[in-house]
């Protein structure tokens, strides 16, 4: 019973915060973001991050990239997909680069300097989609490129970290050869599966999901298909919400899209989605904030300027006019759940120092707290053209 009291709170004060940002004219989501830090360890201590708020908080995310592909428009997505893989694979390759070069400046070796440059390489859209959406931006172009970027994004990172672990623990050709490929046929069936679901399957699941005589049966039926993807994508080596935003995408081509965008908004909304951004800031300490003050400000730099750079100039190069550029960088820029994962999958592994781990996951939680505020920056001026 203990976890109902911090429901309660997280609720609460989600709430609020969200609504106080609302009439400053800000996204709600980073009210939402502040109510982590304000009832974590980081200032009051109210709240620890345990097991039940982290799988509540894997929900949420869940819940955000599926009512995400709910909303997208797929012939859009198809249309930018040559400058979402670009702003993906130059968005992962330039942090990889920049972070390495200044771990080592820091006193690394080569291959903990790299990990880290791979934690940083994944963007973690889920907080952008969020702003996107408060600002009715999602169906636009630039918001079809970041949802694009996102997913290319996510594979592209799995790709680079096989790449790294293969090079680092078996090191030899053969291992990293043979444990890539195996990867990338791993994720081809998984994406052959997907594209049967779109053909053939979700069409059909949901015609007869809306004969059966049970309340809200086609809600059910459309959350039974997210989660299956969803949960496949996590055991292929992707994130869990690339399958969520598949899964949202099948429904958007079926009738009953309407019917489940209503009722999974309502779901996700009233629960999981708050304790998911209220999660991200409990990670939060200050613990080595002084100790490690210049890594963490030159870390936080580099990861913004990184995803910034390749998003905006990448979309220029592709016809974008600055706002939409501007717009597409900012949106690259939150690291959030994906780098955390990695960052625990390189300590658990000890991949770099375990003295700077909070650091990594400070300068990870700061870049994505700030991600909403420069994306925000950039959509107000484009409201103003």
């Amino acid at each position: 019973m203990h976890f109902i009291g911090e429901l309660i709170l997280i609720l609460l004060i989600t709430t609020l915060l969200g609504q106080l940002f609302t009439r400053l004219n800000l996204p709600a989501v980073i009210g939402q973001l502040l109510s982590g830090i304000l009832l974590g360890p980081a200032i009051l201590g109210l709240i620890k991050t345990n097991n039940t708020i982290t799988l509540f908080s894997e929900l949420g995310v869940i819940f955000l990239m599926f009512l995400a592909g709910l909303e997208s428009d797929l012939e859009l997505l198809k249309k930018y997909f040559k400058l979402s893989f670009s702003v993906a694979f130059i968005g992962v390759i330039l942090p990889v680069i920049f972070m390495t070069i200044a771990s080592q400046l820091f006193g690394m070796k080569f291959l903990e300097a790299l990990f880290i440059g791979i934690v940083f390489a994944a963007t973690s859209v889920s907080i952008s989609v969020e702003v996107l959406h408060d600002a009715n931006q999602l169906h636009t172009k630039a918001g079809t490129a970041i949802l694009g970027a996102a997913v290319v994004d996510d594979i592209l990172a799995v790709v680079v970290l096989s790449l790294f672990t293969s090079f680092s623990h078996e090191g030899g050709s053969n291992g990293l050869t043979s444990n890539l490929a195996l990867n990338l046929v791993i994720e081809a069936i998984y994406f052959v599966i997907v594209w049967m679901i779109f053909k053939f399957i979700a069409p059909y699941f949901m015609k007869y999901a809306e004969q059966i005589e049970v309340n809200y049966s086609v809600v059910i039926a459309s959350l039974i298909l997210a989660l299956g993807l969803a949960w496949v994508a996590d055991f292929t080596g992707l994130s869990a919400v690339v399958g969520a935003f598949f899964g949202g995408l099948a429904i958007r081509q079926t009738p009953q899209h309407k019917e489940v965008s209503s009722a999974v908004s309502a779901i996700g909304y009233s629960v999981f989605i708050p304790v998911f951004f209220a999660d991200i800031g409990l990670s939060m300490t200050f613990s080595s904030f002084t100790q490690d003050l210049i890594f963490i400000i030159v870390m936080t730099v580099l990861a913004l300027l990184s995803k910034f750079g390749a998003g905006k100039y990448t979309c220029e190069l592709f016809g974008f006019n600055k706002i939409d550029a501007n717009i597409v960088g900012a949106g690259m820029i939150s690291r959030g759940e994906v780098a955390l994962i990695v960052a625990q999958i390189g300590i658990a592994h000890k991949l770099f120092p375990e003295d700077i781990y909070s650091s990594l996951i400070l300068v990870i939680i700061v870049t994505t707290i700030l991600s909403p505020f420069i994306l925000n920056h950039y959509l107000k001026q484009k409201a103003t053209v």
